[in-house]
């Protein structure tokens, strides 16, 4: 086999251009793919980065049916304590994940005392909410983020409300909230911060202590809306959520019905779309990569049986049995999807290299951020799979001409 090896090196040194050609198309194919991967994979990692770190965490616990209603943020399908304890103790045993903030979602009317409109808030826990998505702090584009996010009487608005209403650290605003029973309560606050939004213009939480949420809303228990949850590893997002279903599946409602349902990042952004978009980019790619290969090497392999007739007829009245003929032409198909693919994985790194050290900047909603594109092992060897083969598929139609040829018939060809 090692003859027949180098036989077929020789043979692809005889037609330099052709060779040379051709590999220079898987090649291109080959850095166009890889460069590809790296950058979009970069760019999808720091996306969903700022989203599940600056508002949502990687994973939700809600009351079964609040996320379908979430529009109107119900308090009646609030999570009773009961509930949240229990969803706690599930949390303390599972060992992906890293931290856990419960939160308050409601609605109220927000005012300066001249102008008022509606704000989405969250009353939370702050140090456990900084530390469910750390990112949030960073989104402050006025104040501090005192006692681990907000102070009790103080409040973190929304940019597009502090411009809309004219309003600055440390005025002071009014917050009326409709309770579960119909009544209506008010609360003076004081704005500590002013949060830019990550996903763009348009966001309208604000922040604020649970415990003046629920003094807002007149609740006599400590209920929740929703538990965020934050994971050591993000790739372990469907493991985890898995394991956390199987943990509260005994948690029933009145009916027999599982009372909780947990919601990774994705079922709750739009911004997830991204995410798959770029997945299906990836795909359609790595599908031109198979056509290039394939074209290109089908198309020089037919060229190869064509123009050596007469030598493969030469070979096969020789007694070279059409086995080894067939393994000739798959062998130089073999090593020009070798070629391509040692050269091209080469260049690649090298680029992703020059890119690591010229950065790429890109703008998203009020931040620049940097890329910093990488290339996985396991990219790199299954792109270089996929491409031999590739490659030895489209030599076997060739191959299989060239071994089936008749030698008399092969040697009267001009």
């Amino acid at each position: 086999m090692l003859k027949v090896l180098k036989l077929a090196a020789r043979n692809l040194a005889r037609y330099g251009r052709r060779t040379l050609l051709t590999a220079g198309l898987i090649i291109l194919g080959i850095v166009a793919v890889l460069v590809f991967v790296s950058v979009s994979g970069s760019f999808k990692n720091l996306i969903v980065g700022q989203i599940t770190d600056s508002m949502l965490g990687h994973l939700q616990v809600h009351r079964k049916g609040y996320v379908a209603s979430i529009d109107n943020l119900p308090l009646n399908l609030n999570m009773k304590p009961a509930q949240v304890e229990k969803v706690e103790q599930a949390l303390k045993k599972m060992s992906s994940v890293t931290a856990w903030s419960p939160r308050l979602k409601f609605g109220a009317m927000f005012s300066n005392f001249t102008e008022t409109t509606s704000i989405r808030l969250n009353g939370v826990i702050p140090d456990r909410e900084a530390a469910t998505v750390p990112l949030l702090a960073q989104r402050l584009v006025q104040g501090s983020a005192a006692n681990g996010l907000v102070e009790p009487g103080k409040i973190l608005i929304p940019e597009i409300l502090a411009k809309g209403m004219k309003l600055k650290v440390g005025d002071t605003i009014v917050l009326v909230a409709t309770n579960l029973d119909g009544s209506v309560n008010g609360k003076t606050f004081v704005v500590q911060g002013v949060l830019g939004d990550v996903t763009g213009p348009g966001g309208r939480d604000g922040y604020i202590n649970i415990a003046d949420a629920r003094d807002l809303l007149r609740l006599t228990e400590p209920e929740v809306s929703e538990i965020a949850i934050r994971l050591k590893n993000p790739a372990h997002l469907a493991q985890a959520k898995t394991e956390l279903e199987q943990a509260l599946s005994g948690i029933h409602n009145a009916q027999g019905q599982p009372a909780l349902e947990v919601h990774t990042w994705e079922g709750l952004t739009p911004f997830a779309n991204i995410a798959h978009m770029i997945d299906l980019l990836d795909l359609f790619i790595r599908v031109m990569l198979v056509g290039i290969v394939l074209i290109s090497v089908m198309n020089v392999m037919m060229m190869a049986v064509y123009e050596r007739i007469r030598e493969i007829g030469t070979i096969a009245a020789i007694g070279t049995p059409p086995r080894r003929i067939l393994t000739l032409f798959i062998y130089e198909g073999l090593l020009l999807g070798l070629i391509g693919t040692l050269i091209g994985t080469a260049l690649s790194l090298g680029i992703v290299y020059a890119l690591n050290i010229w950065p790429v900047h890109f703008a998203f909603a009020r931040q620049v951020f940097e890329l910093a594109p990488s290339i996985a092992a396991s990219d790199i060897v299954l792109i270089g799979a996929i491409v031999l083969v590739v490659a030895v598929l489209a030599s076997l139609q060739p191959a299989w001409k060239a071994a089936r040829m008749d030698p008399i018939t092969a040697l009267r060809h001009v």
